[in-house]
């Protein structure tokens, strides 16, 4: 039998209180005002059961928890045990809900609580003791105790199993995930595995539900290194970074691809020079800028960026003085598309030029607007509807225009600009984009009449890249005690992640990566729409994990309630499925 894998446990890094951990991780003592969640969402049909090993008064909740980086209660939907009066309800958020209001009576000490849930479908199963409440049947769909919908829990966040209690009440309880059918040993061992053979439970998980390990993660077929040496995420994405010879030319190699998009950053001390984005599509003379809303600039033949190699790219004399300034230090985020390969494309009102990488879900796409409401344009990423999305005119000094998919097709941001998001149809067209077409409204930063445009474009591939948002909890606990800051799963290991501030007071797209920083906490941020270079401290520290990310500080840039929510996007190297750490 293949490899369980890692099988999830209660998340230490995730936590909202004081309560206890034992047990490996997989006994929990509810403590104060607490609500926690585990290490791993749902991604396919899951089972699991847990143990009620101790209550008091109203004892406390398990369910489902978004891993939004909320508190103990916010966007849950768990039911409350051993309530007052002797039935089991279930809750959304803190409110009791009438319907169906009381699921089965007392769920009494000493029983073993099984749970289902369907994310296709939004549909939780609860059952206790080996029979289903609510004549519930898993396997056939029936009897769930709730369904949510595809807003329950926000756009672009995950589904964990979880709980929490409030501070009156107390509660203990012993996960199985699928490692340990005897609870700790206070059950007898019933060995019954899931479908694909992996785990133990004390009772028979329904038919088509699995344990929830990294063994049944399902990453992409197209980047999945068990099925690929070509397209694994370190083929489509990679970061290097170099010393400038301030010479006629500087090879730089170590990137493991030919990229397409190379977007160039001088990250020494002292030295403040913009952000470069050159495309193999627009052509290597062909320089744009985040941080700055300049038109697209165009370098002399044998200056500023040289070409796109097989194993990296070359940088010429420094024209600008800020891609081969002597002695300067820098950085490359580097994204393959079609090997500067392109194609004309008629599916939308305006007829586009794109070159795209369906298997990394990235795509380059220039157009020239007509300065008319809400026109459709073809992005050829028939993989998946674009999530992140950043569009500059090239002939005219606008800023470029972001659109997010946890903001919604009524707001934007603004990538050389510090302001919060800010809404309006203007931008977007009110449209949501499809496996086909994006939209953009009559703004000039996205279509003036007779103007040029480039699109860099993305959707998220399990295992690879993952674009969401978070809410704060402005902690200032100290990180040696487990719980300071949000903690973000994206699936896999990041190789850079950027946070940008969505509301109410301006800040920075801060941006940080594996290649300048090494090993845990990440100290070194660098800001797209700033010139600057890196900046350090405790106020941006952040850690990359072997399936996210997690904050480090209070900091409003990263980590103020007040400031809600945070906007992210982060790309890969290894998806969490093979148990790699950072």
């Amino acid at each position: 039998m293949a490899s369980s894998g890692n099988f999830t446990t209660i998340n230490p890094l995730q936590k909202i209180s004081t309560g206890t951990f034992s047990n490996g991780n997989l006994t929990y003592a509810l403590s104060g005002t607490d609500g926690f969640i585990v290490t791993q969402p749902m991604t396919t049909k899951t089972y699991c059961e847990v143990r009620i090993d101790a209550q008091s008064n109203y004892g406390g909740s398990v369910g489902l928890r978004s891993g939004d980086g909320q508190g103990a209660f916010s966007d849950s939907v768990t039911f409350q045990t051993n309530y007052s009066s002797g039935a089991m309800y279930y809750l959304k958020g803190t409110s009791e809900q009438t319907s169906p209001g009381n699921i089965g009576g007392v769920v009494a000490t000493g029983a073993v609580v099984m749970m289902a849930y369907d994310p296709a479908t939004f549909k939780w199963w609860v059952g206790v003791n080996g029979t289903w409440r609510n004549s519930g049947d898993p396997a056939n769909g029936t009897g769930f105790i709730y369904q949510g919908s595809a807003t329950q829990f926000d756009v672009g966040t995950d589904v964990f199993w979880g709980g929490g209690k409030g501070s009156a009440n107390g509660m203990t309880v012993t996960w199985n995930f699928g490692q340990d059918d005897t609870f700790g040993g206070q059950e007898t061992a019933a060995g019954n595995a899931d479908g694909n053979g992996f785990g133990v439970f004390k009772y028979s998980p329904p038919t088509g539900f699995f344990a929830n390990t990294t063994a049944n993660i399902v990453i992409s077929d197209d980047i999945d290194p068990a099925q690929t040496d070509d397209d694994i995420p370190t083929k489509q994405f990679g970061v290097v970074t170099y010393t400038g010879n301030g010479g006629a030319s500087l090879s730089v190699t170590g990137l493991g691809f030919k990229p397409d998009l190379c977007w160039l950053k001088q990250s020494s001390t002292g030295e403040a020079y913009s952000n470069n984005l050159i495309d193999s599509t627009r052509g290597r003379s062909k320089t744009l800028y985040s941080s700055r809303a300049d038109a697209e600039a165009t370098s002399a033949s044998d200056k500023d960026f040289g070409t796109f190699d097989s194993d990296g790219f070359t940088v010429l004399d420094d024209y600008n003085t800020n891609m081969n300034q002597s002695s300067i230090t820098n950085v490359a985020w580097c994204w393959r598309a079609n090997g500067g390969v392109t194609s004309s494309n008629s599916d939308g009102d305006i007829t586009s030029t794109v070159q795209a990488n369906t298997k990394a879900g990235f795509s380059i796409v220039t157009y020239t607007g007509n300065g008319s409401v809400a026109q459709s344009i073809g992005h050829g990423l028939s993989s998946g509807a674009p999530e992140l999305i950043f569009v500059k005119n090239r002939d005219a000094g606008d800023d470029w225009a972001v659109y997010h998919h946890s903001l919604g097709n009524s707001g934007h941001l603004l990538l050389n600009s510090t302001a919060p998001a800010t809404t309006g149809s203007a931008y977007w067209g009110s449209f949501t984009p499809t496996t086909s077409l994006f939209k953009v409204g009559s703004d000039h930063k996205l279509n003036a009449n007779s103007e040029k445009y480039v699109a860099y474009l993305w959707h998220g591939v399990e295992g690879y890249s993952k674009f969401g948002k978070y809410f704060a909890n402005s902690s200032t606990t100290s990180p040696s005690a487990g719980y300071s800051g949000p903690t973000i799963y994206t699936g896999f290991r990041p190789r850079l992640i950027f946070i940008k501030m969505g509301a109410v007071e301006s800040d920075s797209w801060y941006v940080w990566d594996s290649s300048r920083n090494t090993y845990n906490v990440m100290t070194d941020a660098l800001r797209w729409d700033k010139a600057n270079t890196t900046i350090t401290g405790s106020a941006y520290h952040i850690d990359f994990l072997s399936n996210g990310f997690k904050i480090r500080t209070s900091e409003a840039s990263i980590n103020s309630t007040v400031y809600d929510p945070y906007y992210w996007g982060a790309w890969g190297d290894v998806p969490f499925k093979y148990n790699n750490t950072f």
